[in-house]
């Protein structure tokens, strides 16, 4: 705030002189006192001046009795998970009551590595929701897969050091953390360097290995799937970020931790949103829905997103409804059904009735397009070589990122090869380099995701990004993936070798540049098809759940291009079980 417009606030806060906006007839949500409270919200240059009885302003605001609370802030999301730009981000979550999100660019970073992050900076100044970034700890995510990029902690010092950046994002290698591996400790050192905050990313991980963890200065985690796991962070002096995205539900299996005790140091979070399920169901907005219908108190979850994320994330200048904070509110309806009907920022309506008001900029794309760098393959590449013993699959659990090991008895031909039966819930799986044309890849199996023809091959595979694709055959899978790479990234599925839907994310191969009803009208098309012609199973996101399972860093089994990997012992894994074990 520049001089002028400080001496500016105050004035219209004694009442001296008018106030630029003043909100009327409002039941005020005061998340600091925990209560409700009436009065006239005087706003002055974006920010609020003061709540009185009576304030004089340019513009009125009579909200007729309807409730006024802080803006919604996302203490950890990701921008790539819906699948569309930041500016697009902005239009669709902001009509949602975000106003602000704190955001790991990760995903990007790990395809395009800084020029990554400076297009997501670039592209977020075009966008009314305050969307800030954290440098990605983990590029890649572990040791153990080949990303875009490789980025040392003297990477990050510049924008550390500058504050081009809030802080240090999920630590998603929490192995390295607690065995002291000098990259992570270096990054950690960094961070608490220049004070910037440590986010947190630590599934399963408890006692002693939970304290070192915690004793590396990380101040939170969004990974917990059982209370005992939130209860473990709290005592650790952690924050615990009660995440529900598209497929991760954690958030009513969570809601017994928040008590009176507990509850300022808990708040919510997306993780994972798609578009489509931001535009359906809401965001925060969602989630505050559900807390409620769960019985928790509207004000303690209302203090959930937007207080408690303001002072996790140092934000001290929002998250409540003061003098001296910006001026980010949402009008909801009641505080029951929670239906938002306005978004303010910064003093100025920016949503209405789930539209967005302000005309969207878009920030050039070309630095993060053309990310499709394969060696060229053969349906020959996804061949396997078993002997007939048990082979172990990755078993996907659906609406979870949480995988399972299952052992398998499987056919093979006489080389050896994997033979698909229909009658069995196993296919082949393969993750393919896709950053520098190494030829790395590996094949694997696949049980609980249950497609039954054609393939799916897809540019999203978190958090290094290669392709993931999987199918009833081998030459269906090489379809799947030749056409995906003429594509430039993005989904593809085929049936009889034959592209039968898709949907193009020409930014890094992990979003569009087209509006969400575009990406959304496709990603429906997807799910279409996936669940009627290839007979995915309904309840597994044909999409999501897939791109999940290179995820090195959460249990049990994963697949890289380096291999099959046993997350819980940091270890790769024969896909044939010994005879001994």
């Amino acid at each position: 705030m520049k001089k002028a417009e400080l001496k500016h606030v105050i004035d219209v806060a004694a009442g001296r002189v008018a106030a630029d906006v003043v909100i009327k007839n409002a039941q005020i949500v005061d998340v600091c006192l925990g209560c409700m409270r009436k009065g006239d919200v005087a706003i002055a240059s974006g920010y609020i001046a003061g709540i009185s009885d009576h304030y004089e302003g340019k513009q009125t605001v009579d909200l007729a009795g309807r409730f006024l609370l802080p803006g919604l802030i996302d203490a950890h999301i990701h921008v790539e998970s819906s699948y569309v730009s930041p500016e697009e981000f902005s239009r669709i979550f902001v009509p949602c009551g975000t106003t602000t999100a704190l955001c790991d660019p990760h995903e990007i970073v790990n395809v395009a590595g800084l020029k990554g992050l400076e297009y997501m900076e670039q592209a977020a100044k075009l966008a009314k929701m305050d969307i800030r970034y954290l440098m990605p700890a983990c590029v890649p995510s572990t040791p153990y897969e080949h990303a875009g990029a490789n980025l040392a902690a003297s990477d990050m010092e510049p924008a550390l050091k500058n504050g081009e950046v809030d802080g240090l994002a999920e630590l998603m290698n929490y192995v390295g953390v607690v065995n002291n591996d000098d990259k992570m400790i270096d990054e950690v050192m960094l961070a608490q360097k220049y004070h910037r905050r440590i986010d947190g990313h630590a599934p399963q991980v408890s006692g002693k290995l939970l304290n070192a963890y915690a004793a590396a200065g990380v101040g939170n985690d969004h990974e917990c799937s059982t209370v005992q796991e939130a209860q473990d962070r709290l005592a650790c002096g952690m924050y615990v970020l009660l995440r529900q995205g598209t497929t991760e539900h954690d958030l009513k299996s969570l809601l017994p931790v928040v008590t009176p005790q507990t509850a300022r140091h808990c708040l919510l979070a997306g993780d994972d949103v798609q578009a489509v399920t931001a535009m359906t169901l809401g965001h925060l907005d969602n989630s505050i829905r559900i807390c409620i219908e769960q019985g928790l108190s509207p004000i303690t979850a209302i203090q959930m997103a937007t207080l408690n994320a303001a002072e996790y994330c140092g934000l001290n200048d929002r998250g409540a409804i003061a003098p001296g904070r910006r001026a980010d509110l949402v009008v909801v309806d009641d505080l029951r059904s929670f239906h938002v009907e306005q978004t303010w920022i910064m003093g100025e309506k920016v949503a209405q009735d789930s539209q967005y008001l302000p005309q969207v900029q878009r920030y050039p794309i070309g630095a993060v397009e053309s990310s499709m760098h394969v060696k060229p393959l053969s349906a020959d590449c996804f061949k396997l070589h078993l002997s007939g013993k048990p082979v172990r699959t990755i078993e996907v659990i659906p609406g979870e990122v949480l995988t399972g090991e299952k052992i398998c008895q499987v056919s093979h031909d006489n080389d050896g090869d994997f033979v698909y039966n229909p009658a069995q819930d196993v296919t082949k799986l393969a993750v393919i380099e896709r950053h520098h044309a190494t030829g790395k890849m590996c094949t694997a199996l696949v049980s609980g995701y249950g497609i039954k023809h054609g393939a799916i091959a897809i540019s999203i595979g978190h958090d290094s990004h290669n392709i993931m694709v999987t199918g009833v055959s081998d030459n269906e899978m090489h379809a799947a993936v030749d056409e995906l790479i003429k594509q430039g990234g993005g989904v593809v599925m085929v049936k009889d070798q034959e592209p039968i839907a898709r949907m193009p994310l020409p930014i890094a191969g992990l979003m569009s540049d087209q509006p969400a009803e575009k990406v959304v009208a496709a990603q429906n098309e997807i799910n279409r098809v996936a669940h009627d012609e290839l007979e995915i199973p309904a309840n597994v996101d044909p999409v999501m759940s897939l791109s999940f399972l290179p995820l090195a860093v959460i249990p049990e089994l994963k697949l890289t291009d380096e291999g099959l990997f046993d997350v819980a012992n940091g270890r790769f894994a024969t896909l044939e079980v010994d005879d001994q074990a």
